[in-house]
C-alpha cells in the first residue's frame, strides 16, 4: 500500500490535529431529562411534489394498506431499485455524473410508512392482538441530505400511527441498542445512513429487537411502498399531530461501553480509569464516530491527543469515511507514528464498521482484522467457529486452524455471514465471530451485532490485559503468523443490459460459470464449498433442509494444477448495489492472478459467448497491462 508506506513526516502537514473538546453535535451525558418536546409546533406540516408525469391514475392513499391495486410498473420499480440487500440505498442529492436522485422525499415517506405498518403486524402476531402505541427511533449520520428525509421518516412513521423518537446524530450499532437498552427499549429503530457512499447518497437501515432486517423482509417493505407510491396524489400533504420527540440516547449508549471496558479490563490500581497511560488515536471520518473519543476512551482515561476529523460534517471533506480506505489508514497511520500512540481507530460514517493501525504503525483492516479477531475471541472459546465471507485467504484458514478455531466460509455481504452465525448456533454448533473483509464484525456476545465501537472495545481491553500482563508487544503481535496471498486483486464486469433486467442478466451469467466448473470445462477448476470448513451443510451453496434465501448469486472456486497443487482460488459475485459482476482472484504463486484471469476469458467469458452479455474491458485491460 503506496500511501500507508508514506512516513509520518510527510503526511504530517496535511493531518489537522485535533484537540478533542465535545462538540453540541453529541449531547453531553450530564444527567438530564431524556426525552424532551422535540423543537417544532405542535402542528408540523410540509408537502412533497412529485414531479415525474408518469402516474396515470391518481388514487387517495389511506393510512392502512388498504389501497386501490393501481400498478404503474416503471414508478413502483423506483423503489423496488433502492432496495440495497437488507438496507435501502439511493441518491439523494445531485452531484452525481450519470445518477438521477431517486431516494426522494415521498420515496423515504412511503418506506417508512410501509416499514411503520410491517413492525405493527409482526407485534399483533407475536402478541396475538391489536397493538397501540408502537414506539420506533431514528438515528442518522451527517449527510447533509439527513434533515430534509428525516422529516420523512417522520411522516411515513405517523402515517402508520407510530410514535417517533429522534435521536439526531447516532451510529448504526447505538440504533439497534436503542430496542433494548432502558428505559428507551423501543419496538423498532431506522438508521439513516449510505456507510462510506458520496455525500450524495442517503439510506435506511431498520431493526426490531431481533436483530437488523433480512433481505426477503426488506423486499417486502419495498413492494408495499411501491404500492404506496405510485398510487398516491401527486402532492403528498401530511400533518404530524404527534411531533417526533427528541431523546439522548448516545449518552446511555457510551456509558454502556465504557463499563464493560471497566468491568472487563478490572484494573488493579484504577478501576474507574483503566486506560490511564495509553494514547490512543481516533480518525473519526467527520461521520459519527467521534463520541468514541470523548465520551468512551476520554472518560476512561486515554490520551487521544492527535486524533483526526471528528466533527461531523456531511460532506466529508478529508477523506471517505472508511476502514478499507487507504487515505484513511495512511493518515491514520503517520499519526500514530507522530504521536507514538499505543494504537490507532478508523471508523466508518455510521460506525457498524472499523480498523485499526498498530503502535508500529501497521494497518489492521481485511484479513488481519479478522485474524485479530479471531485471536481474541479464540483466547476467550476454544474450538469456537468463526464465519466469514468466501473472499478471505487461504493463509487466513490455516491461521484459524492453527489455534484450534473452525472456519466457516460463506456468502459476501455481512448480512448473509452474521446470518450463518445465527444459524450454526441455533443448530447447535458454537459460533462467536461473524465478520466479512469489509471490516463488519459481530459477536455472539454482542446480540449479534456488527458494531464497529464494540469490536474496538475487544480490541482495547485486550492491549490493556497485555500491557497488564508484562507485554510491550502490542496488539500487532498477535498476528504475527498470518501470511499473506501473494497476489490478490478485484475486479469488475458491468452487466450490459437495462437495469430491470441486469439482476437477472447476472444470475444467468453466475450459474453459466458454476455449471462450467461442474461440467469438468475448467480444467483445474474445482467449486470451493468451504476450504477446510468441517461444517458440512450450509457454506457457499446452503444445501441444507431450509436454505436461507439468496440475496445475490456468487461462487468460488479453487485453482489447482499439478506442479503447484492448489495455488488459488477465484470467487465470482452478482453485486446487490449496481449491476455488475465482481470478480476476486487470489494466489500464491507469482503470476497466478494472471493466469487464472486469462483462463477466465478465454475458457470461459468467450467461449459462453458471455463477452456479449458482459463489458469485460477491464479483466481484457487487466490481462493485456500484465503481459
Amino acid at each position: 500500500m503506496a500511501a500507508a508506506a508514506a512516513s509520518s513526516s510527510s503526511l504530517s502537514s496535511i493531518i489537522s490535529l485535533q484537540k478533542n473538546v465535545p462538540t453540541t453535535s453529541f449531547p453531553s451525558s450530564s444527567p438530564t431529562t431524556l426525552t424532551k418536546p422535540f423543537q417544532m409546533t405542535n402542528l408540523v406540516k410540509f408537502s412533497f411534489l412529485l414531479t415525474s408525469n408518469k402516474v396515470s391514475q391518481a388514487v387517495k392513499c389511506s393510512t392502512t394498506t388498504k389501497y386501490n391495486e393501481v400498478v404503474v410498473d416503471e414508478e413502483m420499480d423506483r423503489i423496488r431499485r433502492l432496495q440495497n440487500g437488507s438496507d435501502v440505498r439511493g441518491v439523494a442529492l445531485e452531484g452525481e455524473k450519470g445518477r438521477t436522485v431517486d431516494l426522494t422525499p415521498p420515496a423515504v415517506e412511503a418506506i417508512a410508512e410501509s416499514f411503520g405498518e410491517w413492525v405493527k403486524n409482526s407485534l399483533e402476531k407475536d402478541r396475538g392482538g391489536p397493538v397501540e402505541n408502537v414506539r420506533v427511533s431514528l438515528g442518522k449520520d451527517p449527510r447533509v441530505s439527513g434533515p430534509s428525509l428525516s422529516v420523512a421518516v417522520f411522516a411515513g412513521l405517523s402515517r402508520a400511527g407510530c410514535l417517533v423518537f429522534d435521536m439526531g446524530l447516532a451510529t448504526t450499532p447505538a440504533c439497534f441498542m436503542s430496542t433494548l437498552l432502558s428505559p428507551f427499549a423501543y419496538d423498532a429503530s431506522i438508521m439513516m445512513t449510505a456507510s462510506h457512499l458520496p455525500y450524495t447518497r442517503n439510506g435506511l437501515k431498520f431493526f426490531t429487537k431481533r436483530g437488523g432486517l433480512t433481505s426477503p423482509e426488506v423486499e417486502e417493505i419495498c413492494d408495499i411502498a411501491a404500492r404506496k407510491y405510485a398510487n398516491r396524489l401527486a402532492k403528498v400533504s401530511t400533518v404530524l399531530t404527534t411531533p417526533p420527540r427528541r431523546v439522548d440516547f448516545m449518552s446511555a449508549y457510551a456509558k454502556q461501553l465504557r463499563e464493560i471496558i471497566k468491568e472487563r479490563v478490572n484494573h488493579p490500581l484504577h478501576y474507574d480509569t483503566p486506560l490511564q497511560g495509553f494514547q490512543i488515536i481516533v480518525n473519526a471520518g467527520n461521520g459519527s464516530g467521534g463520541f468514541f473519543t470523548w465520551d468512551v476512551i476520554d472518560k476512561l482515561g486515554a490520551d487521544t491527543f492527535g486524533s483526526l476529523f471528528l466533527n461531523p460534517d456531511g460532506m466529508f471533506p478529508n477523506h471517505i469515511p472508511n476502514p478499507e480506505d487507504k487515505t484513511a489508514m495512511a493518515l491514520t497511520r503517520a499519526a500514530v507514528l507522530e504521536n507514538k500512540a499505543d494504537l490507532g481507530i478508523v471508523f466508518d460514517t455510521d460506525v457498524d464498521r472499523s480498523g485499526v493501525v498498530d503502535k508500529s504503525g501497521n494497518p489492521i483492516n481485511g484479513d488481519k482484522l479478522i485474524a485479530l479477531m479471531s485471536a481474541i475471541v479464540l483466547r476467550e472459546h476454544p474450538g469456537t467457529t468463526i464465519v466469514t465471507d468466501a473472499r478471505t485467504s487461504m493463509a487466513l484458514t490455516k491461521f484459524i486452524t492453527d489455534r484450534g478455531g473452525n472456519h466457516c466460509l460463506y456468502r459476501v455481504g455481512y448480512r448473509n455471514v452474521i446470518d450463518k452465525g445465527v444459524h450454526l448456533n441455533e443448530d447447535g454448533i458454537e459460533t462467536h465471530l461473524m465478520m466479512e473483509t469489509s471490516g463488519h464484525g459481530a459477536l455472539k456476545e454482542n446480540y449479534f451485532l456488527d458494531d464497529g465501537a464494540y469490536m474496538v472495545v475487544k480490541i482495547i481491553i485486550e492491549m490493556v490485559r497485555m500491557k497488564l500482563a508484562g507485554s510491550e508487544e502490542g496488539i500487532g503481535s498477535l498476528i504475527k503468523a498470518l501470511e499473506e496471498p501473494l497476489e490478490s486483486l478485484e475486479l469488475r464486469m458491468n452487466i450490459i443490459s437495462e437495469p430491470r433486467h441486469a439482476k437477472a442478466k447476472g444470475f444467468e451469467a453466475v450459474e453459466a460459470f458454476r455449471h462450467y466448473i461442474e461440467d469438468g470445462r475448467l480444467h483445474g477448476w474445482e467449486l470451493d464449498a468451504c476450504g477446510d470448513c468441517w461444517v458440512s451443510e450450509g457454506c457457499l451453496v446452503d444445501s441444507n433442509d431450509f436454505p436461507a434465501a439468496i440475496d445475490a448469486h456468487m461462487y468460488r472456486a479453487k485453482v489447482s494444477d499439478e506442479k503447484h497443487g492448489q495455488y488459488g482460488w477465484i470467487h465470482l459475485r452478482q453485486s446487490i448495489h449496481n449491476p455488475n459482476i465482481a470478480v476476486n482472484v487470489q494466489s500464491t504463486l507469482p503470476g497466478g492472478c494472471l493466469s487464472i484471469t486469462r483462463l477466465l476469458i478465454d475458457k470461459f467469458l468467450v467461449a459462453s459467448g458471455l463477452d456479449k452479455v458482459l463489458d469485460i474491458s477491464q479483466i481484457e485491460k487487466y490481462a493485456q497491462s500484465s503481459s
